[in-house]
């Protein structure tokens, strides 16, 4: 029997900002010993996690998002750094730190509003905008916080991108790459 899959509200990155960072993820891999790294095409930023979802509540989270982001503009964002979660001798999330811009903090806030308001019981630690790249420090020794310095050598000026989408993800643990866009939101993008 196949799990329920989860859903989740992201802010998508850019086909070509996911090439970048496919080939900066192959030398990090050389370098920094994550259990599982990320498949490029899914790197993002989560905004809100659902878990598994009933199809009304998704239906109505959804169209509370639409409302909320009907005149949300694109903007740009810039990914500065490396970082993890969990203890620092062996962490278990290894991620890309995306600038905290008032335009990304709006987005997330407006979204979750929204999926709370169609009943979801959210996650409520503080938001810290990140892209995963892997989990699980499975390195001989004591992780390195200095490792985290490769960013620079790989990536000497910020890595700067255009957020234009707010995406629902469906999880297929079966598939690679497993996330799936089910629903897509345009931001606004600027004229010309």
């Amino acid at each position: 029997m196949n799990p329920r899959p989860h859903f989740f509200f992201a802010l998508r990155i850019p086909e070509e900002t996911k090439l970048i960072m496919k080939e900066h993820i192959e030398s990090l891999k050389q370098e920094i010993p994550f259990k599982r790294w990320v498949h490029h095409m899914d790197l993002h930023i989560t905004l809100a996690f659902l878990g598994s979802a009933e199809q009304e509540k998704l239906n109505q989270a959804e169209k509370n998002v639409k409302e909320i982001l009907n005149n949300e503009k694109a903007f740009n964002l810039r990914i500065n750094k490396l970082g993890f979660f969990g203890k620092e001798d062996s962490p278990r999330v290894f991620w890309a730190d995306t600038e905290k811009i008032e335009e990304l903090i709006q987005i997330r806030e407006r979204v979750y509003s929204a999926c709370k308001k169609a009943g979801f019981v959210l996650e409520t630690r503080a938001f810290k905008p990140h892209i995963t790249l892997a989990r699980k420090w499975m390195g001989q020794g004591e992780f390195q916080k200095d490792l985290l310095n490769i960013w620079h050598e790989l990536q000497p000026e910020p890595l700067e991108f255009r957020a234009e989408e707010v995406v629902v993800y469906q999880t297929n643990l079966d598939k690679v790459p497993k996330y799936e866009p089910i629903t897509i939101f345009p931001l606004q993008s600027e004229p010309f």
